[in-house]
Formats: structure tokens, sequence, C-alpha cells
């Protein structure tokens, strides 16, 4: 019987309802190929529940208080569980959410320092409510679709950047002069050259991690990750290997664990406000929307793409998508797990036929399970986990074959946007430069009305927002 014929005689099987609620026969595949994506993409963004407590983790509030691993990486779980699922049942697409890498930078580095961690969570809050009503309004459909292509391929290249670069930064592998005001370079590799055996256990899983994604291995990440944890788990139990930072590779007591919500619900949604400061404040919550705006935009775009979703550039549902995708940065600051989006790693699953929502719902189901074993993340020391980032980043590199470098309308906006999100650890920044230089070029080449009224508003938005330090001393 050849493959085609197992799948008519499953789709025949299918109860009439499940292939009402997911058009399962309308796009061409079967339940079979929905689970089998669904487990894809999960065991290839699983990652997500070890590295999110990873960076939210490294940080401390303006009072000084960090965040508990469990927690976090209950909130993470749960956020990712509830978000998965709701993308498959409303969006009906082969799309999965969990806490973003990158902005989840944003919330830990810049805003945290600056107020509590419930008033971070707060304004988190209120970026999913302005994304929504974007979403609801149409809007942001419209600035999607305004976009350039190249600019939005950008996008995800400096995003791969930022996140190799956060990856090397949480392993030692790459650490900051001390004195880099008085020094030509600001960063070294390690200190000042590799040593010690976390250093080792790091390159060692990078080295895996690169050899199995290169021979196509069906969950390379989380195979590379926990073999690493469990050399890291000897050097320490067995050895008494010190200089792991923050997580050290020790044995829980117990395996299975009951889930620890203490984060769920701490939320200050004006406080941020108060303690930041009203301008300061409405710099950030202005950040996170454009962070979480663009962050989903070439996600969704490109998934759906190779999912074959896409008509005449355009994807059916998109306002029901970006509805979720909306309403995912809400769950995230209710949760504490900071704003939820679209994940490329949901391209996995694509690959391996995902189509409709039903791949999500087993994500997401897949996702509620991890619950259970929160103690086991506590083990994951830095070093095991951030390859993962280098690794990731890596391949979002490859969407620079998409780029038109000849075209000179785009080489330079696209190169400030894919350096400048890295080079100064923020995803708004490179976005804001690569419009504006956009539209710079547009206008003075006499060609203004290619770029279109409402890149050129957002130009001007963004403009304000690198200029908020002058205009707020004009004003004070």
């Amino acid at each position: 019987m050849t493959q085609t014929d197992n799948g008519d005689r499953l789709t025949r099987r299918m109860p009439p309802a499940l292939d009402r609620l997911f058009d399962i026969t309308g796009r061409r595949t079967t339940v079979a190929r929905e689970v089998r994506g669904g487990i894809t993409t999960f065991v290839a963004m699983a990652y997500i529940v070890l590295l999110n407590p990873l960076i939210l983790g490294a940080s401390a509030d303006i009072t000084g208080a960090r965040l508990d691993t469990t927690q976090i990486t209950t909130a993470t779980a749960l956020s990712a569980a509830v978000m998965t699922v709701l993308m498959g049942l409303i969006g009906n697409a082969p799309l999965a959410l969990a806490a973003g890498l990158g902005i989840n930078g944003v919330v830990a580095f810049q805003m945290a320092p600056t107020m509590t961690w419930a008033e971070a969570f707060g304004l988190v809050v209120l970026e999913g409510v302005c994304i929504v009503l974007m979403a609801a309004s149409g809007v942001r459909e419209r600035i999607m679709n305004a976009i350039p292509m190249p600019l939005k391929t950008a996008i995800t290249v400096g995003i791969g950047l930022y996140i190799a670069l956060v990856g090397l930064v949480s392993a030692g592998f790459v650490t900051r002069v001390p004195d880099s005001a008085n020094s030509p370079v600001p960063v070294r590799l390690g200190e000042g050259h590799l040593s010690g055996w976390p250093i080792v256990v790091f390159c060692i899983g990078l080295l895996l991690m690169i050899v199995l994604v290169a021979r196509k291995v069906a969950g390379a990440l989380l195979i590379s990750i926990g073999i690493t944890t469990v050399f890291a788990v000897i050097l320490f139990e067995v050895f008494g290997v010190s200089g792991w930072g923050r997580t050290d590779p020790a044995l829980p007591d117990h395996v299975l664990g009951a889930p620890d919500f203490g984060l769920f619900g701490n939320v200050d949604l004006f406080g941020g406000f108060v303690s930041a400061g009203p301008i300061a404040a409405t710099v950030f919550l202005f950040t996170l929307v454009l962070s979480g705006f663009f962050d989903a935009m070439g996600t969704i775009t490109s998934v759906s793409q190779e999912a074959g979703l896409s008509k005449n550039g355009k994807v059916p549902g998109m306002g029901r998508i970006l509805f979720v995708d909306g309403a995912g940065a809400i769950a995230g600051g209710v949760t504490g797990s900071s704003p939820n989006t679209v994940f490329l790693e949901s391209a996995a699953g694509v690959g391996e036929g995902a189509r409709t929502g039903l791949a999500s719902v087993v994500t997401g189901g897949l996702f509620a399970i991890t619950l259970l074993f929160t103690p086991l993340t506590t083990v994951v020391p830095a070093q095991a986990a951030a390859p993962a980032l280098v690794v990731i980043g890596g391949m979002m590199m490859a969407q620079c074959r998409g780029i038109p470098w000849p075209d000179s309308d785009y080489t330079i906006p696209v190169f400030l946007t894919a350096a400048i999100i890295p080079f100064t650890y923020s995803i708004t920044n490179g976005v804001g430069a690569g419009l504006i230089s956009f539209v710079l070029i547009k206008t003075f080449t006499g060609r203004w009305r290619e770029a279109g009224w409402l890149l050129t508003i957002l130009a001007a938005l963004f403009a304000v927002y690198f200029g908020i330090n002058g205009i707020e001393a004009l004003f004070s």
C-alpha cells in the first residue's frame, strides 16, 4: 500500500467534526502527518523551557530581586501550552508560540533594572493589549504587508546574530573587557583565553549540536543539551568542578514535581510608570510593541510560505493568527514568562507535513506535560543550554540568501537592520535604523511614493524613539 493510500484511509477514518475544524482534507494532509509535525515542532523548540529561565534569571530588578528558576520554567511551559493550543484552535495554523528569544532580553536587561518584576510584567500585558487592538483593527496586517520582504528577512537575520551573542556570553565563551572604555576591543574570548571545564562543556555541546544538526537528526538540540548536561553533572557531582555561574549542575531530589505557579498573576499594570518614570515607561512599552510586532512578522510569513498557506503573498486567516500572537504577549505577562510569540522552529513541523492547527494542539499538549518535569530543568547549566542559541542563530542567518544584495535600495537598510540588532542588544533599534534609512533612500532619490505613507509614519515614529532623551530634556 502506498503512502498516499495510507493517507486517504486515515482521512476517511477521521471524525467529520475534526476535519471541519482543521480543514485537514482541504489542506491535503492527514491526522498522522499533523501529529508527527506537532511532535517534531515540540522537540525542535522545547529548549525554550531551559533557555528562558537562563535569560530571565540572569538579571535582577530594581530591588535586587531575581526570579526563581523553577517558577520561570513553570511559567514558560504553561504559557507555551495554552497559547499554542489556542493558535491551533483559533488560527488553524501549524504555528507554535512560546516566550520569545530577544524580546525576553528586553524585559530582563533593559526593563527589570528600572522597575520591579511585577511592574515589568505589567508593561508586557499592556503590550499585548496594544498588539491585540492593532490586530483587531487590521492595522497590524496592513503594516506587515507594507514592509518590503528584504527588510523582514533582515530582522530575522539580526535576531539570529543577537541570540547567538547571548548564548556565547551566557556560556562565558565571550566576556566583556573589564575596562572596555579604555580598550579598543569591548569584548574578548573568555577571560582573554579559554580555560576551565565549564567552557569545555560548552565547546563539546556546540560541536556535537553542529554535527547532529548537519546530519538532520530529529531533536538534535535536546539530544546535545541532554548529553552535555550529563557530562556537566558528572564533573560537578563526582569531581567537584566549579565555575558554572548561577546554575550548578546538581542532581535534583525528585524527577517529577508539582509545577510552581508563584509568578502567575504577579502583575502591576501601571507601577512601571512610577518606578521608571512616565517617559521611560512609555519608551519601554513602545519598544515592547515594536519588538513583539516585528519579531513575529518574519516568522509568520516565512513558515506560512513554507507550509504552502500563503496565496499571492498573503496568508488566509492572518487576522486570527495575529490576534492569537498578540494575546500571547498578554499571557506572557500574566504567567511571568515574558511575551510569547510565534517560533521559527514551527518550520520543523511543517517540514514533517504539518499544515493545520491540529499540529499546534499536539505541540501545546506536549508543553503541558513538561509542567510535571520542572525539577529536571534546574540541573541544566548555561554551558549546556547556550549552544542551542548559537546554532539557532546560525540557522536564522541562512535567510540571507533571499536578500537582493546588489539592489542599492536595500543594501544599507538591510545591513543596518541585521547589524544593529546584535550590536546594541535591541531588536527595536535595528528595525528602526533599517526603516529610517530605507525611507530616506527612497525620498532623496525622488521615489518617496515607493516607500508609502505607512512606512514614512513608522520611520518618523522611530526617529522620535531614537531622539526621546533629547525631547525629554527639551520639555523638562
